[in-house]
């Protein structure tokens, strides 16, 4: 069982940048491969990166390739989301997810949920 809690979510205008937090529980993160959805009002939750068990790859969604950075310290059981250059319509609750078997890159692939943080870019 792995325990998720994100952290880092708040109010950046548009240009800024944040860097989000997922803690996880147990003594296995290492052999979990992680990753970040969102979801916006309204809309499907969507991919937004993932790193390997090793962070040695990491893959990220279309709309964030260039200006999100997804990175895991193994020794802290720690994943983050380093996020530049934000833009309004990234504005969404950022949910950390876990794997045991692959990257989720799909919401079916992961296996634990983190409870979210809230991500609010004014323009």
């Amino acid at each position: 069982q792995v325990q998720l809690v994100e952290s880092g979510g708040g109010l950046v205008q548009a240009g800024g940048s944040l860097r989000l937090s997922c803690a996880a529980s147990g003594r296995t993160f290492s052999t979990y491969a992680m990753g970040w959805f969102r979801q916006a009002p309204g809309k499907e939750r969507e991919f937004v990166a993932a790193v390997s068990w090793d962070g040695g790859t990491t893959k990220y969604g279309d709309s964030v390739k260039g200006r999100f950075t997804i990175s895991r310290g193994n020794a802290k059981n720690t994943v983050y989301l380093q996020m530049n250059s934000l833009k309004p319509e990234d504005t969404a609750v950022y949910y950390c997810a876990a794997s045991r078997v692959r990257m989720p890159t799909t919401l079916d692939l992961a296996d634990y949920w983190g409870q979210g943080t809230q991500v609010t870019i004014s323009s």
